[in-house]
């Protein structure tokens, strides 16, 4: 089908998805980008965040804690350290996880992990629509 390319993301687990894509908005460490079908080749480190994944069969979010892409003219590959489908976990789950990344915060030595942490539990707040239980 012209105007897709092939996405899969990976975690430790499970190849998590794998499917045609017409634009993925992937939040990279250098800043938020969109890899649209014929997209320059890239290597990217992320922050924790949402991809956006939009295609045939309609958008999903993913969550993903970082880790690596790379993006070639026909495929978008995602080697994620965790992620899930934001539709398909309820917020006991997400609770949880900022539960974890407020520990993981607390512990944090250095600034860059400081600021990865951080950006993870407002990631996460935000899936909740900001209110947690503290």
């Amino acid at each position: 089908m012209a105007g897709t390319f092939r996405f899969e993301l990976v975690s430790p687990e499970r190849v998590l998805m794998a499917v045609d894509a017409t634009e993925v908005i992937v939040p990279g460490s250098e800043g938020q980008f969109t890899v649209l079908a014929g997209h320059a080749p890239v290597i990217a480190t992320l922050m924790p965040g949402v991809l956006h994944v939009a295609g045939p069969g309609g958008r999903k979010a993913i969550f993903v804690k970082g880790g690596f892409c790379e993006v070639s003219p026909e495929a978008l590959t995602v080697l994620a350290e965790t992620a899930f489908i934001t539709d398909e976990v309820d917020r006991a789950h997400v609770e949880a996880e900022i539960e974890a990344a407020r520990k993981a915060l607390d512990a944090a030595n250095d600034d860059e992990a400081r600021l990865h942490i951080t950006r993870a539990i407002e990631e996460l707040k935000a899936l909740t629509g900001g209110t947690t239980r503290h």
